[in-house]
């Protein structure tokens, strides 16, 4: 006889979610609003909500402000689903029109190839489905590009940057793209974390979900452990501190036996530091506006006004740094003052702080961050299959990994993972045509419906 007593008809159905990032809070979150029909968990193994998501503490008096975002900074307007739930916490995303510097002084680049990669995006969006999967790289040089131009333009088509905006025909990418920075994400997540929890559902951090005793049609049995944060010893199986949970229903990130479809993704393992080495950032990136570097006219269109403009507030906020010696090598630089908008507007360069990003794992040695690749066999391998997995045996997967690394598509995930639980689509989001188009979208590619 089971130990675990069965569910009476019409009662509550219990939701165990696993994780507080973006996605399983998105999830949890649209449970909640239906008290009468969920009971929800949602366990995070962290002392904290957010997942990669947070904010870290800074000196006031030195940078001019307390705090930065870590880690998520930041995104495209398109966020709708993202900045509607900032403002349900009484929350903003600031605009800003982001500015960028690629290279450093002979490096810093400019090309002939412009305007033809424009037509080359023409073609490619024409005939979508033969180049859909096709690298860049590749695509690139069926199109004859040189292997230079092939490394600078990669930059403009990452998420960081290029894949929300449209190419300039005469310099790849638009001058200032209009972007959004995110507010305080630790207290955001801390408040949200609070609403839950006011709304009845069980967050549970420092918990940690052990192990999988039972997954099928019956129901989810799961093992559970409370964590000491600063305890980073290995978890010791069968521990007397264990305890076995039933729930009906689960929402995970992933699960290691659907490693057959989940082990195709692909991560990188990037290195953030935090500094505020303005020595170093003047040797490696253009950090000022330099006139040997302006450009008054491209492609016979005067741009005097850009140039005068940027003489008198040029504030790079997204910069790279290539290495000419292995151009398929770069690190890339955000310069939190510039970006952020809890600093001031003007900022003594040497009390500017940045955040360096090395993106090379095997150069570089230990590593902070484990991320999503957007590689062409995520597409191929992993993201057309995670239908035939969404809601067998109970189970449902809610990420960003599961199409693009953002917050948006994280939040959406969640979302979907509800709705197909048995939650309701919130209306004021079903008014927003854009939005709502977005989640139907990605509602039929995840859960064919």
């Amino acid at each position: 006889m089971s130990m675990y007593g069965n569910r009476a008809a019409g009662s509550k159905k219990r939701v165990l979610v696993v994780g507080a990032g973006a996605a399983r809070m998105s999830c949890a979150h649209h449970l909640a609003e239906h008290p009468d029909k969920f009971d929800v968990t949602l366990v995070e193994a962290q002392d904290y909500c957010g997942g990669q998501a947070f904010s870290i503490p800074i000196n006031k008096e030195k940078f001019h402000a307390s705090w930065i975002n870590q880690g998520v900074k930041g995104g495209s307007y398109i966020f709708h689903h993202t900045m509607t739930m900032f403002a349900q916490q009484g929350y903003q995303a600031h605009p800003v029109e982001l500015q960028v510097s690629f290279g450093k002084g002979t490096r810093f680049w400019t090309n002939n190839e412009i305007k033809r990669f424009r037509r080359m995006l023409s073609t490619v969006r024409t005939f979508e489905v033969l180049f859909a999967l096709l690298p860049i790289k590749y695509l690139l040089k069926i199109f004859r590009f040189s292997a230079e131009f092939a490394n600078v333009v990669r930059l403009c088509t990452s998420p960081t940057f290029g894949m929300w905006y449209p190419p300039d025909e005469i310099s790849v990418a638009s001058n200032m793209p209009p972007m959004v920075v995110f507010p305080n994400l630790g207290k955001f997540y801390t408040s949200w974390k609070n609403s839950l929890e006011g709304k009845g559902v069980h967050v549970r951090v420092r918990m940690e979900v052990t192990s999988i005793v039972r997954r099928n049609k019956q129901g989810i049995v799961v093992r559970t452990v409370r964590r000491d944060p600063t305890d980073d010893a290995p978890h010791i199986p069968n521990s007397a501190w264990e305890v076995e949970e039933e729930y009906d229903e689960m929402v995970v990130c992933v699960l290691f036996r659907k490693k057959k479809v989940l082990g195709c993704a692909k991560f990188a393992d990037d290195i953030t530091v935090t500094h505020y080495d303005t020595e170093y950032m003047k040797r490696h990136y253009e950090n000022f506006f330099n006139p040997e570097q302006a450009v008054d006219n491209l492609s016979g269109i005067n741009q005097m006004q850009r140039v005068e403009m940027a003489k008198r507030s040029f504030k790079p906020m997204y910069m790279i740094k290539m290495y000419p010696k292995d151009p398929n090598k770069l690190e890339m630089c955000f310069d939190c003052t510039n970006y952020q908008a809890q600093f001031p507007e003007e900022v003594p360069f040497g009390d500017h702080i940045f955040q360096t990003i090395f993106l090379n794992k095997s150069r570089d040695g230990p590593f902070l961050w484990h991320q999503l690749c957007h590689s062409f066999t995520h597409y191929l391998t992993v993201v057309p299959w995670m239908c035939f997995l969404q809601g067998r045996n109970n189970t449902r997967f809610a990420g960003s990994w599961m199409l693009v690394n953002a917050h948006e598509v994280a939040v959406i995930s969640g979302i979907a993972a509800a709705v197909n639980l048995g939650a309701k689509y919130p209306e004021d989001l079903e008014r927003d045509r854009f939005a709502f188009l977005g989640f139907r979208l990605y509602y039929l590619l995840q859960y064919r419906r």
